[in-house]
This record gives structure tokens, sequence and C-alpha cells, in this order.
């Protein structure tokens, strides 16, 4: 049912995955059912659903941009979506984990030995610390983060190097967000590229991309900093997964 349901899946995404894709979505299911069962990692279970709501959701950032060798993060990931799901059927990304809580974490960094992904760094830390050497170094960032727009671009914009671009997971409220968003993309000097609206292979369910580029600018560069500073002081809440 998974592989079936991921094949044509991908079919009607219009995407090729790696060869070994089919085999490790199904070691990463297998994972998550056994992760599932002394914490909370995901609500979703079930190999169709987890299929259609996890890992099909999750490549439909492909369609936006095939990330092939780009150098990867995703902030809040939870169970490791999107990013874990992206980087099987993008192999050649250069994947960051990044989570707030230790437990999820160490979930993430078993779950990558066994799918034999030596280059994912997994992460222990809130979005707004922003690890040394994380701060605009990375090609792209994504997130399936539950937070509005605007605290999302807050805390993932700064992560983006000059040039390069945050995806936004949202759903159909997506539009609304861009406007609230409006204050902290100008700050961060941020422009939203357009909203890539998708419906998930075999359901009703539709979801958005925001596409927002980082232009190369000073400006961004000591705006994102002086977000950095104003977290420092006062963290937001935590991120979750939708």
């Amino acid at each position: 049912m998974l592989e079936q349901t991921l094949t044509q899946g991908f079919a009607a995404l219009g995407l090729r995955p790696d060869a070994r894709a089919a085999e490790r979505y199904r070691v990463y299911y297998e994972a998550l059912e056994r992760g599932n069962a002394v914490m909370n990692l995901t609500a979703i279970t079930g190999e169709e659903e987890v299929a259609r709501l996890h890992f099909l959701d999750s490549a439909a950032l492909l369609c936006v941009d095939p990330m092939e060798n780009a150098r990867v993060i995703d902030v809040g990931t939870g169970a490791g979506f999107p990013g874990l799901a992206l980087k099987i059927a993008q192999p050649s990304m250069k994947l960051t984990l990044l989570d707030s809580l230790d437990k999820r974490v160490a979930f993430l960094r078993g779950t990558c030995a066994e799918l034999g992904f030596d280059d994912v760094e997994c992460v222990h830390a809130r979005a707004e610390e922003q690890p040394e050497g994380f701060r605009e170094s990375f090609d792209c960032a994504v997130s399936r983060a539950v937070a509005r727009l605007n605290l999302l671009c807050e805390l993932c914009l700064p992560y983006v190097r000059p040039g390069g671009l945050f995806l936004a997971m949202k759903g159909p409220e997506a539009e609304q967000e861009r406007r609230e968003a409006y204050v902290a993309l100008k700050t961060l000097g941020g422009e939203v590229e357009r909203v890539f609206p998708y419906t998930i292979p075999g359901t009703e369910v539709t979801h958005c991309v925001v596409v927002i580029y980082r232009p190369e600018s000073r400006h961004a560069s000591l705006a994102a900093l002086a977000i950095y500073l104003h977290y420092a002081l006062r963290p937001p809440p935590c991120l979750t997964q939708f």
C-alpha cells in the first residue's frame, strides 16, 4: 500500500524520486511506527495516510525547487517533515534538521542512521538560537511548523544566504498570512516570489508553499541580525508541526 500510494502520488506531482526512495520511505515509515509507540511524533498513522499526508505533502516542495546539491535547513522539523522526506526523494541535498525537543532529535539521528544518511546534521536547538555558523549559510530553509508566516519569516529567513529561498508550507489561508507578514518581510529584506498551491495526490487537501526570496543586500543581513538579537532577549513560542 505504501509503495503503490507513493508511486502514484509522485507521478501525479510530476516528480521522479531517487531510485532507492521507495525502500527508504518504508524504513522511515517503520521507524515512525516504532517511535510513535514511545513518544508523540505524529497523529497521522497508517501506511496510506502517512504516505499521502506526510511523505507526498513534503515532497511537493520539489515542484517549487529541485534542491539538487543544495544546503537545506528544516526549522522546527518535528518528526522530520518536510526535511527528511525531501532528503529521501532528493538525496543529493545537504540537510540539517533543527528541533527544540531532544527526544525527537535522538529519533531523527537513529532514523538517519537506518536510512544510510551519514551526511544529515540533526541539531537540538530552538529556532531563534541560530547555532554558530548557521546564520545566512543555507541555500534554502523549509518549515512546516504551525506558526503564522510573520513569525516564521523572523525565525527562518536569518538562516538563508543572500540569493537563497525560504519555502513556508501553509494551508489555504496563505494569502492572508502573506499580507500579515508584510512588515516582517520588509524588515528582513525578504520578497514573496509567488504562492504555489497544490493538492496532495489522492486527497482533496489543498496546501500552499509561500516562496520567499532573500535578496543579496547588506540591509537584509543587518535586519536578520537585529531579529536574532530581539529574540535572544524575548524568545517566541516553540514551533510545532501541523
